[in-house]
């Protein structure tokens, strides 16, 4: 509004100037008026019945002009000639009248305001035109004196609050309107058809380059094999491993031997081992139970080559290689191709790999390379380094994937957030790192508040492991415009829902690791997703979100940045 009325005191000095002349005829005019005066003896007879003339025609505008003010003052409605335009009903002695006329006039000062709102939002998208860093605030010497752009989070938080405001403004003209039905009121809620303004999201996808991906083939030798092993952690830990054994694999021309369930997850519960396949088009991967029919059941490690060394060669325990054999599988002597520790892996690339591990042997083992650095931003990216036609090699089984949905479109709807609360046994982890990651619940709602104000999400998807103690107090913290957001869990299994029926046809209710990955599964598909730092569940949520396409700029682990108010002391 300071703006506008400082444009109108423009036009109106624009005006006055065009009025009465351009400053330098207005100087002429008045020298010519001095110049005048002093001349007025030599020519006095000349110009007085001029003078006289003008005289009678003075006289007669200073009668007539009270005249014409009467007249106007009897006949016209100055108030309203003056006053701003508002929507105005007759019979304002009836209080239901009076209360229209506030309400029309409340609609007309909120599409002024919504006005003003788009201005300033379209100044916002002139400013994020500028190449702006994410982290610090850009100067421009064009600006005069070092005056800084904000950056490009601090344009989007700017953002956020001007769309905020728009859309509540529409909502108050929809809900005043509401009252009066259609007719000669709906032209004062003609909308702003903005498309930067229909189109723009404060939590909007990640754009994953998958064009620019940095790829390799698979083109595995005949008949030699990478028989992977796993050992390490939960099942996340054993699916990144396995993803890292697919790499090596890729790199060392072999295919890949998927562990058995006997010593390992149940991988077909949970993964389609086939479609890995299918998105290479050849065979690349094989189950131990072909392989084992592959060879005959003469199962036999021909090179054992330790990736890590210690704390114990290859990373596998005697217990380990006591269920190996108990598979009837007999394997050489176990050894350390180089100097490699658990606990501080050094960074290797792959021409590293290539000249330590590259072998004719027809079967070779590695042992659990979960905690192996090699190329990790490539291994990282989006849908992974090797080249198939598939969005990633390693996702949910079809059957879990369907129910995900299921559950999605039942329960959750197209705009979610989704919360993996990671708690149980995760007080000492976090408390043994530096920042600890672990948060007071109050700290955590607040947390996930922030973002849930971004989102603007009227759900959340909850996974945890939490106690219910804990996630009640956490439900009354989360509030968006003094209302409750819901946190929702996954119901127990109810014949009156059908949304997990394909899970119970399929025999895989009730089964840990399925539910694991269901849960998996519901975050990846979520708007927004708040993970928890230094969790493999989180980290293999992530990976899934990138090859999906699904990850947010939104996306953070919870409170991330802050550091917990509170932290008990050590044992």
């Amino acid at each position: 509004m300071m703006e506008r009325e400082t444009s109108d005191e423009d036009e109106d000095r624009e005006n006055l100037i065009s009025q009465n002349g351009r400053p330098d005829e207005i100087a002429k005019s008045t020298s010519h008026s001095h110049q005048s005066t002093l001349h007025i003896d030599y020519g006095y007879n000349r110009h007085l019945s001029r003078v006289a003339g003008s005289l009678n025609k003075r006289y007669l505008f200073a009668v007539l002009l009270p005249a014409v003010i009467l007249v106007l003052y009897f006949t016209t409605d100055l108030r309203n000639l003056f006053s701003t335009s508002i929507p105005k009903i007759s019979g304002g002695s009836n209080p239901s009248d009076r209360m229209r006329e506030s309400e029309l006039g409340a609609l007309y000062l909120l599409k002024q305001q919504e006005i003003e709102l788009f201005y300033f939002w379209n100044y916002t998208l002139s400013l994020s035109k500028f190449n702006f860093s994410h982290d610090v605030v850009n100067s421009n010497p064009s600006c005069g004196n070092g005056v800084g752009f904000p950056s490009s989070s601090m344009l989007d938080d700017l953002k956020s609050r001007v769309f905020r405001e728009i859309s509540v403004n529409k909502k108050i003209q929809a809900l005043l309107l509401s009252a009066h039905g259609t007719g000669e009121f709906q032209d004062l809620n003609v909308n702003l058809t903005y498309d930067s303004f229909l189109d723009w999201n404060r939590c909007a996808k990640v754009d994953q380059k998958f064009s620019s991906r940095r790829t390799i083939d698979w083109n595995p030798r005949p008949n030699k094999y990478l028989f992977a092993i796993c050992v390490s952690g939960q099942m996340s830990n054993h699916l990144i491993c396995l993803e890292k054994h697919i790499f090596f694999a890729a790199l060392l021309s072999r295919i890949l031997v998927v562990p058995s369930s006997k010593v390992d997850y149940e991988f077909h519960r949970v993964l389609d081992i086939e479609h890995i396949n299918k998105c290479l088009g050849r065979k690349v991967v094989v189950t131990f139970e072909e392989f084992a029919a592959l060879k005959k059941n003469h199962l036999h490690i021909d090179r054992f080559m330790c990736y890590f060394s210690s704390p114990q060669p290859c990373f596998v325990d005697d217990d380990h290689v006591k269920k190996l054999k108990g598979l009837g599988l007999s394997m050489s002597k176990v050894e350390s191709i180089w100097e490699e520790n658990v606990k501080n892996p050094s960074k290797r690339k792959v021409e590293d790999v290539l000249k330590k591990f590259s072998s004719d042997d027809d079967v070779v083992a590695i042992g659990d390379v979960f905690f192996a650095d090699v190329e990790s931003e490539w291994v990282m990216q989006p849908g992974g380094p090797i080249a198939h036609k598939c969005r990633t090699l390693i996702e949910p089984s079809r059957l879990i994937l369907l129910t995900a949905q299921r559950f999605i479109q039942t329960f959750l709807g197209k705009d979610f957030i989704a919360l993996h609360f990671r708690r149980h046994g995760f007080l000492k982890f976090c408390n043994a790192k530096q920042p600890s990651c672990f948060y007071p619940i109050p700290q955590a709602g607040k947390c996930i508040n922030r973002v849930v104000e971004m989102a603007n999400a009227p759900v959340i998807y909850l996974s945890t492991d939490a106690a219910e103690s804990e996630t009640d107090l956490l439900q009354s913290f989360i509030v968006l415009n003094g209302k409750s957001v819901p946190l929702v869990k996954r119901p127990a299994r109810s014949s009156a829902e059908k949304w997990d029926a394909l899970l119970y046809r399929h025999g895989l209710e009730g089964d840990l690791q399925v539910e694991a990955m269901l849960d998996k599964t519901i975050c990846a598909l979520s708007s927004v997703f708040i993970g928890s730092s230094g969790s493999t569940f989180t980290e293999d949520i992530s990976r899934l979100r990138r090859a999906w396409d699904t990850e947010s700029v939104c996306d953070e682990y919870l409170c991330q940045g802050v550091l917990p108010n509170y932290i008990a002391e050590d044992e």
